[in-house]
């Protein structure tokens, strides 16, 4: 449950960031931010819905793109973020192309070292106490 936690509180963190970098850098990218938080939210839960939904559907149709999953879902997610107003507005073809894979890249990345230099040494320490005790 813990573990669950923290992961969901690490995807909200780096799909900020990643977001807040996509306004930064791709014109074209504009966040409000009366909508951000909002828009973070709705992203990061429809990244979790998509990704396995989208993974799926790779594995039984199209075995080539599997590698490409976490691209099409996070596409997928910015596509449902963008339904709501006040949060995040992303125009042109090229913006539409940048946005996903710096998202994607951030977060992907972003997870992995959160796992390996934060998350791991927490846990294993929790488990060191735990037999400690």
């Amino acid at each position: 449950m813990i573990r669950t936690l923290l992961s969901m509180g690490t995807s909200l963190v780096l799909s900020a960031i990643a977001l807040l970098l996509a306004g930064w850098l791709i014109e074209g990218v504009r966040l409000e931010p009366a909508g951000f938080v909002i828009a973070v939210v709705i992203f990061t839960v429809m990244q979790a819905i998509a990704a396995p939904i989208v993974t799926k559907l790779a594995q039984k149709y199209a075995q080539a793109i599997v590698g490409g999953v976490g691209l099409v879902s996070t596409l997928v997610a910015l596509i449902v973020a963008t339904l709501f107003p006040g949060g995040l507005h992303i125009s042109g073809v090229a913006s539409w192309i940048a946005t996903p894979v710096l998202v994607w890249l951030v977060c992907a990345v972003g997870a992995l070292l959160v796992e390996k230099f934060v998350l791991k040494g927490w846990w294993d320490r929790r488990a060191a106490a735990k037999k400690l005790a």
